[in-house]
């Protein structure tokens, strides 16, 4: 009996002094995938069509799912939206999320209403890329053209999905309507 609980005592040290001695199961295993290149304008009108340029690889050919959060000056964070990954993109994809900004929940926003959408890749392991954080400013003039930057600038480019996140103007009272998913 005390041989057991002198190896029972020895192996809980041991676990204290190792900090990896049990956390190898909760890690995921494989790569995270990796988002090469991004691009998104960063001003726009109510209800333009913003598109999110990504390119990303995973070495694991297991991308699942791209995650979009949403935060609004002077509302806060909105529910995460899930796009999923289609096969053929799952080891590599170069293209565009697509949001149209008009929403049912707000017939306006106000000039200079910031928001910033936060982008990261889940793989099938449970792996995450890095954050990529796209800032954008809802504008009603001046707005000038801007062409996407290598290596989105080419036609064909596929729509990898749609955003689909209603904004809402928090000085009309919706900040109590919040639809939690």
């Amino acid at each position: 009996m005390k041989k057991i609980t002198l190896l029972i005592a020895w192996l809980f040290a041991i676990s204290l002094w190792s900090p990896d001695f049990g956390d190898a199961a909760d890690k995921p295993k494989g790569n995270p995938p990796i988002i090469t290149a991004s691009f998104a304008v960063e001003q726009g009108y109510y209800g333009y069509v913003w598109k999110i340029y990504l390119e990303a690889e995973d070495p694991d050919g297991d991308m699942s799912r791209i995650a979009v959060q949403v935060d609004q000056l002077g509302y806060g964070h909105y529910p995460t939206d899930w796009v999923m990954i289609k096969g053929p993109f799952q080891k590599q994809l170069r293209g565009y999320l697509q949001w149209n900004t008009f929403s049912p929940r707000a017939p306006f926003l106000r000039e200079w209403t910031h928001i910033t959408a936060t982008v990261s890749i889940l793989d099938k392991a449970g792996n995450w890329s890095k954050e990529v954080v796209f800032p954008f400013e809802f504008v009603s003039g001046g707005i000038k053209k801007v062409n996407p930057p290598p290596p989105f600038d080419r036609e064909g480019l596929p729509r990898l999905g749609y955003i689909h996140i209603e904004l809402v103007e928090p000085t009309m009272g919706a900040a109590d309507s919040r639809r939690e998913d």
